[in-house]
């Protein structure tokens, strides 16, 4: 994508989630298309710092925002459980680690703060556009459901997320489906690492700007692990991809969508460097204010599935860096599953249970691009411890099914194992993961 100006008139886009009737829902193509990630022209002219006005003489009152996001469907309606649950098995990894003691960052649209699957974890939001810190769109709120919605099976709902021990913090940077202000996501990415999180989903693609290097190298200098989406590309504009960022810097894990057959999604954008890849095409989450929806599509959820799996590994090993951690992923994922899928599928129990040594060699790499560095990254002090931006998701037609189809299993699966305690990982070199 082109470098982008500080008011390019041209938006951060997040999905908008769209109603689709029941009898649309069994479309060949119903809810798979992913909304495109929009460009830029211009170069910024300064880096900006959190919460710092582009004018300081600006007193205008805040723009007041409608925010009536669809409501979504509620939880008696998922009668099977979703296909990515079936497939990542990341249940086998909770007998070793939930999640607790990490706080993840959602930087997005925003998140619902009633939620019953994570109200009780979600213990900061923060706006840096100057609006509600609710979400006003539902991506946000889908996100941090992939990532931390609790087990409410009890209570007959079968959706789970990856790491439903996790703290959840929200660094709103748009209030609706985009922004044309590039300062806004570098802004929340810095918010976010202050606040101490230890993982950051970024589920947006942006032009290579100096204030997003910026905000990514603070981030990584505070050890925080950035995951980011690889991208969305639209039928449109096959042939025609060019890199998203954050996720083709070095050192943030990138991550691919895939579908349920296990093959890459044909929307997800073999330009950007890729790492792994996660569920991300015909997906179901929480949606606001306290309801769900599905067949959701896009890299913008592959990237928390990758991310709840970085918080379960920073819970189960936490004197591991960032680089360290991003190794552990890709070094027990599944292997190459095509052009533009990195080192593979996730695999949340390999995660979590086996050592990875120093030298270890890596899954093959499936096509990854190479790695855009980001100079002078300083260490990790161990003693201390415009923008058009593309919500990668791209919302992807979001579309909240009234019915859920979809191929999944009965909610009834048993398992048939548990794994037993696995030797902690030695202290490996990532080398620029």
């Amino acid at each position: 994508m082109r470098t982008a100006g500080v008011a390019a008139g041209i938006c951060v886009g997040l999905v908008a989630a769209v109603a689709v009737p029941p009898a649309l829902a069994s479309a060949p193509d119903a809810g798979t298309r992913p909304q495109a990630a929009p460009t830029a022209s211009r170069t910024p002219s300064r880096s900006a710092e959190p919460n710092e006005p582009d004018d300081p003489g600006d007193r205008r009152p805040a723009p007041q925002v409608q925010c009536n996001p669809q409501q979504g469907f509620p939880a008696g309606q998922i009668t099977e459980e979703p296909w990515p649950q079936r497939r990542l098995d990341f249940e086998q990894a909770w007998d070793l680690t939930k999640g607790a003691g990490v706080t993840v960052a959602v930087v997005d649209s925003g998140v619902a703060p009633g939620h019953p699957q994570y109200a009780d974890r979600l213990v900061k939001s923060h706006t840096t556009v100057g609006t509600l810190t609710q979400d006003c769109n539902g991506h946000g709120t889908q996100v941090a459901g992939i990532i931390a919605a609790a087990d409410h099976r009890r209570r007959n709902v079968p959706f789970l997320g990856v790491a439903p021990e996790v703290k959840l913090v929200s660094a709103k940077f748009t209030d609706g489906s985009s922004t044309s202000d590039n300062t806004q996501l570098p802004r929340a990415i810095r918010w976010a690492a202050e606040q101490g999180a230890q993982v950051i989903n970024v589920s947006a693609a942006a032009p290579d700007t100096r204030a997003l290097r910026d905000a990514v190298r603070f981030a990584q200098s505070k050890d925080a692990l950035i995951v980011a989406a690889a991208g969305n590309v639209p039928d449109e504009r096959k042939g025609t991809e060019t890199p998203a960022y954050p996720a083709s810097y070095r050192g943030v894990l990138s991550v691919a969508a895939a579908d349920e057959t296990g093959s890459i999604s044909g929307f997800s954008n073999i330009k950007s460097r890729v790492d792994v890849a996660a569920p991300g095409q015909n997906v179901i989450s929480t949606q606001p204010p306290r309801g769900y929806a599905a067949g959701l599509n896009g890299t913008s959820y592959g990237a928390p599935y990758a991310a709840g799996v970085a918080a379960l590994v920073r819970s189960r090993f936490p004197k591991l860096t960032y680089q360290q951690v991003i190794r552990q992923i890709m070094a027990t994922a599944d292997g190459d599953i095509g052009l533009g899928s990195g080192r593979g599928m996730i695999s949340p129990l390999r995660a979590v249970s086996e050592e990875v040594k120093p030298g270890q060699d890596l899954p093959r790499q499936g096509g990854q691009a190479t790695p855009i560095p980001i100079a002078g990254v300083p260490p990790v002090d161990h003693r201390t411890r415009n923008l058009g931006l593309g919500i990668a998701g791209g919302a992807v037609g979001a579309a909240l099914l009234l019915l859920f189809g979809g191929v999944v299993i009965p909610l009834g699966r048993r398992r048939g194992w548990r794994p037993g305690r696995a030797s902690r990982p030695t202290d490996p070199n990532p080398g620029g993961a």
